[in-house]
């Protein structure tokens, strides 16, 4: 929704319909958003700290993904706390318009990078899995790190437009409101999102991220791991107990990005969808409980349920990609190198 201005909205209208969806915000997204900052930050520092004191050089290229997600989702981690602050009763935004910029273009940057070294994470193990002679013979570390400084500078493109759809909305002029729970008017608001003039333009850049940014890296994961899975459960060398256990990686990394990213990413589109009805139909609202009224407020809890779904992800990496992945072992694994002889290690980013 919004709490910018509007040449068909009156102020009070505006004030009154922010001053709604705030409020949860203010109430229950800001505790998530702690909880998940202490659990990430502490997971992704000791996966680091293992990667660092544990791996001998130079790293695998399984290493070097898994590295790479692993910074990405600290500097998610430390996107929040402003985040915390902004949100904590009364929600208000006191670091300044530079702040409030970067603040946005971090959180969506390394969201994009999270899902971007996922993607590479998956389709280094299809290759070493399914095409085990081709992984040996020409996948290199310096092709890893090729791949996520490359990887880096296009999250870094996808995320830029941020910088021109994020403002500050400051507070209205001659209300002389101090920021109060109950003067939100007197607040300062920091939107990731586009002011009323801009946001057809930032409709499409939503589409294209729910493309570019999840759509198609999760088609890749979705695609890899089910070759993996395959060549696993078709192939007679390897026991039951231990197919069980690539099912548990395979799946849970399928299902933790399709519960973490994509619902994020379609109830962005709605929610934005949902502020366009709403302006439209601002001009006909003879009041402010009726414009209150046709808020979408199912919808908008459901957006911010979602923004709590994203940084889990962050919190549940360091475990599906270590913890996990470094207990499987087998004997064979469909016709890899030395006569037929694989490791499940080459499933595992935490092992060379």
């Amino acid at each position: 929704m919004t709490q910018a201005s509007n040449s068909t909205c009156l102020p009070g209208m505006l004030a009154r319909a922010g001053k709604t969806l705030s409020q949860y915000q203010e109430e229950y997204l800001w505790p998530v958003l702690v909880v998940e900052f202490l659990v990430a930050v502490g997971g992704n520092g000791l996966v680091l700290y293992r990667f660092s004191t544990r791996e001998q050089r130079p790293w695998h290229p399984a290493i070097i993904f898994s590295a790479q997600l692993a910074v990405s989702d600290l500097f998610y981690a430390f996107s929040l706390p402003p985040l915390v602050f902004y949100f904590y009763p009364p929600k208000h935004w006191s670091f300044g318009a530079a702040a409030c910029l970067f603040e946005r273009f971090l959180f969506n940057c390394n969201l994009y990078s999270s899902i971007f070294f996922i993607t590479c994470i998956s389709l280094n193990r299809y290759l070493g899995i399914v095409h085990p002679f081709f992984a040996h013979g020409h996948v290199r570390p310096k092709h890893a790190w090729a791949i996520s400084l490359a990887g880096w500078g296009l999250v870094a493109a996808l995320a830029a437009p941020t910088f021109k759809f994020s403002h500050l909305v400051l507070p209205q002029n001659g209300t002389g409101a101090h920021c109060h729970v109950n003067q939100p008017e007197g607040c300062t608001k920091c939107l990731g999102t586009a002011g009323d003039d801009h946001l057809p333009d930032y409709w499409v850049y939503s589409l294209v991220l729910v493309v570019l940014g999840c759509g198609l890296p999760f088609l890749l994961t979705l695609l890899a791991y089910s070759a993996i899975g395959q060549a696993i459960l078709t192939n007679p060398n390897i026991t039951r107990p231990e197919k069980l256990k690539v099912g548990v990686l395979v799946g849970g990394g399928v299902v933790l990005y399709a519960m973490s990213y994509i619902p994020y990413h379609i109830m962005h589109v709605l929610n934005v969808q949902a502020r366009q009805r709403w302006l439209e139909l601002c001009s006909s609202f003879s009041n402010e409980s009726q414009a209150v009224a046709a808020l979408d407020l199912g919808l908008y809890l459901g957006y911010q349920a979602s923004r709590g779904l994203v940084p889990l992800a962050m919190c549940f990496h360091p475990l599906l990609y270590t913890a996990v992945a470094s207990s499987l072992r087998c004997s064979r694994l469909c016709g890899g190198p030395k006569g037929g002889e694989m490791s499940l290690r080459q499933i595992s980013p935490t092992e060379s």
